[in-house]
């Protein structure tokens, strides 16, 4: 089949140019996706230190930030907020607000605990562990919520965005970005993958919903803004 590959494909195989069906990723890419994904042990270790070092992550990251235009004294939700690096960024700038990061990776947690722990102990950040469907009612919506290279691994997207959609208070903005880092991607592959974000985010509800899109390498990242 040659149809285009969902967010929620978490290896995002690049279209082979001459139309030929997409080889399946290997046994070392799926192994290297599931630490990726919940980094545990010595090999989640790696793969955390990799988040918070690799250039394009921390690009891809800040760039996102600066997408949502947080204020002061927004409530900031990160879902998936990996070793915590734009958990800080964020609550520099809601300074008067509160930024809560929900990841369902023990050692992630610890380790966004330990960088950002001046904000947590101050109460600014908020860290929870666990999937975003177990996540209690804080009594509040908030006014910005991202999640960066997270959407690829949701099971059923409507729902999520669905439920994501419900922790919004009206008129707050969503920011979900995307680099595909199979081998092989290109930025025509993270503008599909983009384009396909965008219509389950325009079908979930979501208003003024837009793709824009950041050149990088070794691939370009592409983000969904919109608001409920």
């Amino acid at each position: 089949m040659n149809a285009p590959p969902q967010p929620h494909d978490s290896t995002y195989p690049a279209r082979p140019a001459n139309g030929s069906r997409p080889q399946p990723p290997s046994a070392l890419l799926r192994w290297a996706v599931r630490h990726f994904r919940k980094p545990e042990g010595f090999w989640g270790g790696v793969a955390g230190w990799i988040m918070a070092t690799r250039p394009s992550n921390l690009e891809r990251n800040r760039w996102t930030v600066d997408l949502l235009d947080v204020r002061p004294a927004d409530w900031v939700l990160e879902i998936g907020f990996g070793p915590g690096v734009a958990l800080g960024w964020l609550a520099e700038r809601a300074s008067q607000g509160v930024v809560v990061g929900i990841d369902h990776s023990e050692l992630m947690l610890r380790r966004a605990a330990r960088r950002n722990a001046e904000a947590v102990a101050a109460g600014r950040i908020a860290l929870q562990l666990g999937a975003l469907e177990r996540m209690p009612d804080l009594g509040t919506g908030f006014d910005k919520i991202m999640a960066v290279n997270v959407a690829m691994f949701w099971q059923d997207p409507p729902a999520q965005l669905g439920a994501l959609r419900e922790r919004l208070r009206p008129g707050g903005r969503i920011a979900l970005t995307i680099q595909p880092r199979a081998r092989g991607a290109t930025d025509a592959d993270a503008r599909r993958i983009g384009e396909t974000l965008l219509q389950q985010v325009r079908a979930a509800g979501y208003r003024e919903a837009s793709l824009a899109l950041r050149p990088m390498q070794p691939v370009a990242a592409v983000c969904v803004l919109a608001r409920r």
